[in-house]
């Protein structure tokens, strides 16, 4: 038979397409780790500032291997902190897998006391659940267990230790176990993001989490990150996004995503079905839930925060008094006579306090974060904590996850300043 030459591009093209999965075959039988993009059922989550941890396909079963350790984590350059976390990470990696599949889930513990590992949300058996003491035995240092069980669900699920929890999650030990449905889709995803929202209590000038607080944190992060160091969620134009949100911390987040209407399309119990889907601006993600949302991106640099205004804040001093409008420039060079560097703040509100920051002006104590921080291209952001920023462009390629830079907005679409305080007309 004589093939064309589109023919014969066409054949050459299929090939090449299943060339990656026939590798991707022959190592899953040989044992080797696999990255979940091989499973091409579905669109691989992104983890922002994270990742998904590779598989071993043995007997067709989904191994992955987890290490409980301590670990030295970065929140934003000039805060490292002792953590606890799974492979060197806090959270640990996103596991993936497909609904129906059987995963065999290894957990070494190279922590200084006994831990276990829970499902959370995840239907399996009473002795899979992880809860130490109750359904199975603390893993005491040094040992490893398994954990077997065939996946049953899809949704958006997540994993922390179920012993010392105030302890163990107060230092990080968390992460987010994605099922992608076996059906496949019923609106294809363009690009699917996940993230978890933690708290931390890391007093100034110190290196290590303190588990003993309640309600009175100083870091609201997305992935154990705080903004400016939580990296962009990126998509082209017309593209569908997910943003799956899991919340570990100690308090609920008004989640608000600005330039679209979201639908929210899931929870702790997988994807709901469509007459549930709630058209919302912010949605609340109370603690231990899990929430999942979907648009469509129109192009533009947008936010994407918690809206309790102390969680875009780091190192936050709730016990330091902002007086408003108060002239305290006599009272701070008395104090300074007695606490040199002392620097009163707050008499027109706190944004002066980035200014200080940003130039040096006034220091904090070591390894702890300004309040405010992040510049944009027209002037400071002021923001930290829970913020991010959704960046979305005409002319991204469908695999391109990097930072495009800052939106050039269209002549006449940007607000302009039209007077000024002297203009009395």
């Amino acid at each position: 038979m004589k093939l064309s030459r589109r023919d014969l591009l066409q054949t050459l093209g299929a090939a090449a397409a299943l060339l990656p999965m026939a590798k991707a075959r022959g190592a899953q039988s040989a044992g080797q780790p696999v990255s979940p993009s091989v499973d091409r059922g579905y669109v691989p989550v992104h983890t922002l500032n994270g990742r998904s941890l590779p598989y071993r396909l043995v007997d067709g079963v989904k191994e992955f291997r987890l290490v409980a350790e301590e670990i030295d984590h970065e929140f934003a350059p000039g805060c490292v902190a002792k953590c606890w976390g799974y492979n060197g990470s806090t959270p640990g990696p996103t596991l993936e897998a497909v609904e129906g599949d059987r995963v065999r889930i290894f957990l070494t513990n190279r922590l200084p006391e006994h831990t276990t590992i829970h499902w959370h949300g995840i239907l399996v058996p009473s002795g899979m659940d992880g809860v130490g003491g109750l359904s199975q035995r603390h893993i005491e240092p040094g040992e490893t267990y398994v954990y077997e069980f065939t996946l049953r669900q899809h949704g958006t699920h997540m994993y922390h230790p179920h012993a010392d929890e105030m302890t163990q999650m107060a230092y990080g030990m968390m992460g987010m176990f994605i099922i992608h449905p076996q059906d496949g889709e019923p609106e294809p995803i363009d690009r699917d993001y996940c993230l978890l929202l933690h708290n931390w209590a890391l007093h100034p000038g110190s290196y290590r989490p303190d588990p003993s607080i309640m309600t009175d944190f100083d870091l609201w992060t997305m992935n154990s990150k705080v903004f400016p160091a939580i990296g962009p969620l990126v998509a082209g134009s017309g593209e569908r996004v997910r943003i799956r949100i899991g919340n570990l911390s100690m308090w609920n987040h008004p989640m608000h995503l600005h330039g679209v209407q979201f639908m929210v399309t899931g929870g702790d119990g997988g994807r709901w079905p469509r007459a549930q889907w709630q058209r919302e601006v912010t949605t609340l993600v109370g603690v231990g839930q899990t929430r999942d949302i979907e648009f469509v991106a129109v192009p533009g640099d947008w936010a994407f925060h918690c809206h309790m205004s102390h969680h875009t804040m780091n190192a936050m001093g709730h016990g330091v008094p902002n007086p408003t409008g108060v002239d305290q420039s006599q009272l701070e060079q008395r104090v300074r006579a007695m606490l040199p560097g002392y620097m009163a703040m707050g008499r027109n509100g706190m944004a002066e306090h980035q200014l200080h920051t940003d130039t040096g002006h006034m220091a904090g104590p070591e390894n702890t974060l300004p309040m405010m921080a992040g510049s944009g291209p027209y002037g400071k952001l002021e923001m930290g904590g829970m913020f991010a920023l959704m960046k979305v462009r005409d002319d991204l390629a469908r695999d391109d996850y990097r930072d495009p830079g800052w939106y050039e907005h269209p002549a006449g679409t940007i607000a302009r300043r039209v007077a000024t305080a002297d203009d009395r007309s």
